[in-house]
């Protein structure tokens, strides 16, 4: 009797810490995803914001992303989100999309 409790606590055991370390891992996981999407959030609101101010100030949307990240000194982690950047016109917003990059 003593061994076939020890011989089922011995195989769950295992079967427990796996599942405990599975659900962590799983946590964390969602946590990070949550994070980056957050931060993909704020940058894209940023360049938007940095677009207008450019706007209001110089009478015109910069070019380009390059020229608009140097006029407002917004850094753009560019190895976990892709940044999409189309000027029509120097008088119409352009049009900006942040991607979170698959890792």
């Amino acid at each position: 009797m003593r061994n076939a409790r020890r011989n089922r606590f011995a195989v769950l055991l295992p079967v427990a810490v796996l599942t405990v370390l599975l659900w962590f891992f799983t946590a964390v996981n969602e946590l990070d995803a949550g994070q980056r999407e957050q931060g993909r959030l704020q940058l894209e609101q940023s360049l938007r914001r940095a677009a207008a101010a450019s706007y209001a100030s110089r009478g015109e949307y910069p070019a380009t992303l390059d020229e608009l990240a140097a006029q407002s000194g917004i850094r753009i982690d560019r190895e976990n989100y892709a940044v999409f950047y189309e000027a029509f016109a120097s008088n119409l917003m352009p049009d900006i999309t942040v991607l979170v990059k698959e890792t």
